[in-house]
């Protein structure tokens, strides 16, 4: 079984609140992790019709069910429980109470910032890493790695990726989508989720894409807080400084599983990602995501932004720490270009009292440095990035 890079900081939280929640996608492995590192703990999930009947009807006696601490699986699904839970360790002011897991994020957070403020931690799995999934499959090729995406499951039982993917769509618009939202147009809604892909990486223009779906700027709007809530797709948010550059304030739109994108494009081979004309945001998609992960899998909040001016100048990402910056710019060529450090060395222009490290990932395995920027492939992103953080934090 794969070693979630997220299990030190679950154990680590565990000692340290009475509650810790575990949101992110479905199938993205939460309920796997919380039972590896808990065996020892009862188990409830609230999918089943009778496990849930009971937490809403009887929640007192549910609650006795789980003394001596226990998991609950799909904690949206019965959000009155919460208040009892609050009730309860309040009361017995003891740490490592229960491990509490949802997949829609707004309905989650909200009953926990109302009835567990100051009583959970709150962390989110997002599917496998890069390095996780290296621990089943070998992923050589960038082209594979877009392909086949990261969900747990693909790897666990050598899945197909085209199908798995399919299924899982399937099921999030059957299923998931009901519990939501009230979305009455489905084959509308699908529509719409199929152009995002296609506008993976790049800057949201909501007018553009209502118009395209053939709905209103307001009904995408509230398609892409659904698409959010249920971890389908996140929004980048751009840089902002008191410099005088003229920033872009557009957010870019990505999607938590880079797989799925593909799939929702028509792409069902490694092939045909090659010569596919938005391979290069797909690449994007998997390196940005890749820095999320690498943030959340240590238990802290989104530190990530891009930078675009209005003279052309863009990075595509920047991690921020302790007011320095990480500069990450992305290529999907594997032959490194001389072009390819133009942004960066203007970033480190514009702003060289905060930029304290640069990273250029592009779509071969090699590792260099070149000019004190590092260069290197999808598999060394993430230890380049840690080696840089380590040194801003020494």
């Amino acid at each position: 079984m794969i070693q979630r890079e997220i299990e030190p900081t679950l154990r680590s939280l565990f000692e340290q609140y009475p509650v810790v929640t575990v949101t992110g996608p479905r199938q993205s492995g939460k309920t796997t992790l919380c039972r590896m590192t808990f065996p020892d703990l009862a188990y409830f999930n609230l999918e089943q019709p009778n496990v849930r009947e009971f937490a809403i009807e009887d929640p007192l006696g549910f609650l006795k069910e789980c003394a001596g601490g226990a998991i609950i699986d799909e904690i949206q699904r019965a959000p009155t429980l919460v208040s009892y839970i609050q009730t309860k360790v309040d009361h017995e002011k003891e740490t490592g109470s229960f491990v509490l897991t949802g997949s829609q994020q707004f309905r989650v957070v909200e009953s926990i910032s109302q009835s567990l403020a100051g009583r959970t931690a709150l962390l989110r799995l997002l599917p496998f890493s890069i390095r996780e999934a290296q621990q089943q499959r070998e992923l050589s090729t960038m082209e594979e790695m877009i392909h086949t995406g990261f969900y747990p499951r693909i790897y666990d039982h050598d899945l197909d990726p085209t199908t798995a993917l399919g299924d899982y769509f399937e099921t999030y618009v059957e299923r998931d989508l009901r519990q939501i939202s009230e979305i009455r147009n489905l084959s509308a809604f699908q529509k719409f989720v199929r152009l995002c892909a296609g506008r993976a990486g790049q800057l949201l223009n909501l007018q553009s894409l209502g118009n395209d779906a053939g709905v209103s700027h307001t009904t995408a709007k509230q398609w892409i807080s659904v698409l959010e809530a249920s971890y389908i797709v996140f929004l980048l948010q751009p840089f902002h400084t008191n410099t005088s550059k003229r920033l872009i304030k557009s957010p870019k739109l990505y999607f938590y599983d880079v797989g799925l994108a593909a799939f929702l494009l028509g792409i069902e081979s490694q092939r045909q990602i090659t010569t596919h004309p938005l391979k290069g945001f797909l690449f994007e998609n998997l390196i940005v995501v890749e820095a999320l992960k690498h943030r959340f899998n240590q238990g802290r909040r989104s530190n990530l932004t891009f930078y675009r001016d209005s003279s052309g100048t863009e990075v595509d990402l920047l991690c921020s720490l302790a007011e320095k910056l990480v500069a990450v710019e992305i290529k999907a060529g594997e032959t490194v270009s001389a072009s390819y450090f133009r942004n960066l060395r203007m970033l480190r222009k514009y702003l060289p009292e905060r930029v304290a490290g640069e990273i250029l990932v592009h779509g071969a395995e090699s590792t260099s440095t070149r000019n004190n920027i590092r260069v290197t492939g999808p598999v060394g992103f993430a230890p380049a990035l840690e080696q840089i953080e380590r040194k801003i934090l020494a």
